[in-house]
């Protein structure tokens, strides 16, 4: 994982200037021909009303007043108004948003036919398959999230912070941590105009999944999987990937016995190589304390330098706007006061992030 990708990216987040007003009809260029550190932004509504009705003419399933009463309603994502007008006059991807949007409907098995056709038009898809994306994850759905937004150019997307950011948290839920890397630095590095209630989030998934210990065996990692089995039975899948996932869980508390078996074995000494580092490690198979110092541009998984306590960010996020001026100084310099230099900055900007939230001045 490239650190000072995501150091990069704060800087750009920081400074990200207003929406513009192009007429564009995908994610706007803040550069031309430059790709990347703010080279997308969401389009105005009025250049996406403008895409919408090209589309439905050109399909002959313009219905004005039909549209009209979609994007009457100014309470709705943008992500949400473009999608819902694409499906005026298609019974199909009416349905298919539909049955995404209900609680109460069985979490599909793939993502829909409509939304994987290459030969459907471009414009289409990126916003259906966003809007779709975004109402499977908030049901928890991950695996078919993701499904729908791999065929997505995001540049063609009206809103390309809400891609990456429903995309970056499948993938985290998922416990896919490069990729969800990788889309959390897209999000911050590339989009110049991504939400702050984004960026924040974006943040805290970030440095969690860099305090994510590297041994699979850790409980810490064993607890995810034991999630993400967990979800797959509320959403009625026992199958055969659920069933891997639980074999893992018990090979992996397997080896821990083991281990744990050895070293008591060996009395703390070593025993030919039997025991884990040797007979030297303590018994339970502590993996925050490894024998060789960790390189400093790695954020490890134990409590030493250079570890972010997401719980506290999370507990300064909940009551940020009701904390004096004092306080929150002092918090910002209580969280950033261990970090080595290269990892404030992307701190630091959470924290203007909140206090932009929360109407106050950044210093």
């Amino acid at each position: 994982m490239k650190v000072r990708k995501m150091l990069a990216a704060a800087a750009i987040a920081a400074g990200a200037a207003a929406a513009g007003h192009g007429t564009s009809f995908s994610a706007e260029a803040t550069r031309p021909g430059f790709a990347g550190f703010g080279s997308l932004r969401a389009v105005t509504p009025d250049a996406a009303r403008t895409k919408v009705d090209a589309y439905l003419k050109a399909a002959g399933k313009f219905d004005a007043a039909a549209v009209d009463a979609v994007w009457s309603r100014a309470e709705r994502s943008l992500v949400d108004r473009v999608a819902d007008a694409l499906a005026v006059g298609d019974a199909e991807v009416a349905a298919v948003l539909a049955d995404a949007r209900n609680p109460d409907s069985p979490a599909p098995l793939v993502a829909p036919a409509v939304l994987r056709d290459t030969k459907r038009d471009a414009f289409f898809r990126a916003n259906v398959g966003v809007a779709y994306a975004k109402a499977l994850a908030a049901k928890r759905v991950y695996e078919e999230a993701l499904d729908a937004l791999a065929p997505v150019p995001p540049e063609q997307a009206v809103d390309p912070a809400a891609y990456y950011f429903y995309k970056a948290v499948a993938e985290h839920a998922l416990i896919k941590r490069e990729q969800a890397t990788q889309s959390i630095t897209r999000l911050l590095d590339d989009v110049a105009d991504a939400p702050d209630r984004y960026k924040m989030v974006a943040t805290l998934m970030f440095f969690e999944m860099q305090n994510w210990a590297k041994d699979p065996k850790d409980l810490s990692n064993i607890g995810r999987l034991m999630d993400n089995s967990g979800r797959r039975l509320d959403l009625a899948r026992a199958g055969e990937k659920t069933q891997d996932i639980q074999k893992k869980i018990v090979f992996r508390l397997d080896e821990i016995i083991k281990e744990m078996e050895n070293q008591s074995k060996g009395g703390g000494q070593s025993n030919g190589g039997n025991c884990p580092n040797g007979g030297n490690g303590a018994p339970g198979g502590n993996t925050t304390n490894p024998n060789n110092p960790a390189n400093d541009s790695v954020i490890m998984g134990g409590a030493g330098q250079g570890k972010v306590d997401e719980k506290r960010l999370r507990q300064y996020a909940e009551s940020w706007g009701t904390l004096p001026a004092a306080d929150r100084a002092k918090a910002i310099q209580e969280i950033t006061r261990d970090l080595p230099p290269k990892y404030k900055p992307i701190i630091e900007e959470y924290f203007k992030s909140l206090n932009r939230v929360n109407g106050f001045d950044n210093p």
